[in-house]
This record gives C-alpha cells, structure tokens and sequence, in this order.
C-alpha cells in the first residue's frame, strides 16, 4: 500500500454567514482520539452524520510538518467503531463539530465550527503544495494562519473547550 499524504493550511477566521457561502455539504462530526500509536502516530475515530446517514471512519496520522502529514483513513463498521472507543485518551474529550464544506474558485474549503464558539471558526484547506497560493473567499474574514499552531488543534480545542483567545468566563 502507498503512503498517502495530505497538505492542510488551516485558519482561524470570523464566524462568517453561512448563507453566504456556496456550501455542498453540512456534516456532523464526533471525533474521539485514542491512544497513540505503536510508532507514534495520532489515531482517532469519527462518527460522521451527513443528512441522517452515519458513518465512521478510523484515521492515524504522522505529522512531518505543520502543514504535511501522512495520513491513512478508512471506513469501519459501527461495531468497530464502538470497540475502538474503548481506546479513547482519557486527557482529552470527543471534538463536537459541524463541517461546511464549500466551493470558491475551484478550491474545496472546510469550515469546522464548534459549540462553544459563534464568534470563531477553523477553516482549512487541502493543498497541492505547500507553496499553494490559496483565493479566499471575499465573505470570510481570515484572522490568521494557525497551521503550526497546536492550540488550534481538534484535541487542543476539545480539551480547552474554547479557542485559545478567548479568556477564561469571556463569552464564545
């Protein structure tokens, strides 16, 4: 089997009007991370609810860099899935999350939002390179890169419940 490889830049931006964007798909996601790893890699399941329709998906991963990774994923049954759970870092709670995905010029984004937040969102983008020059949409305000930021993380975000800007009882 090849390796495959995956080149994400990953954004923190303004939570924008969804009404606004060119969305193809809404997904509810329930990502629960497990244990690492035998050679280290970030291991998780996801329970992924697309108009009623769950499936799940295993993943691990190898980061090289901020913005590469190898990544392997598949699809496993719901029995799997329950049995992997069984495996799930007690350091860090389920990642809760509602994916739009949505076109602007020929690039497929992906804005993960959170319940604890209606003011902030991650937004990513699959690359072809790391050099990729990317089009953002005009109705998206981009606050910054948070690629190599590990605050920004799915297990960060869950375990701090918040985004890292936000202070302590300041409301999301």
């Amino acid at each position: 089997m090849g390796k495959n490889y995956e080149i994400e830049r990953k954004f923190l931006v303004e939570f924008p009007n969804i009404s606004e964007l060119d969305v193809k798909r809404r997904i509810g996601i329930v990502q629960t991370y497990l244990r690492s790893g035998e050679n280290g890699s970030q291991r998780r399941v996801r329970s992924v609810d697309e108009n009623g329709s769950v499936k799940y998906t295993y993943t691990e991963k190898v980061f090289l860099s901020p913005v590469k990774r190898e990544e392997n994923e598949f699809e496993i049954s719901g029995e799997e899935y329950h049995r992997l759970l069984t495996q799930h870092r007690t350091d860090c709670p389920p990642v809760v999350k509602v994916r739009y995905c949505f076109d602007y010029h020929d690039q497929l984004f992906e804005l993960d939002t959170y319940p604890f937040s209606d003011r902030l969102a991650i937004m990513e983008l699959e690359l072809s390179s790391p050099e990729q020059t990317i089009d953002f949409p005009n109705n998206v305000k981009v606050l910054r890169d948070v690629s190599a930021d590990r605050r920004y993380s799915n297990a960060a975000l869950a375990a701090a419940g918040a985004f890292p800007e936000l202070k302590i009882g300041e409301k999301n």
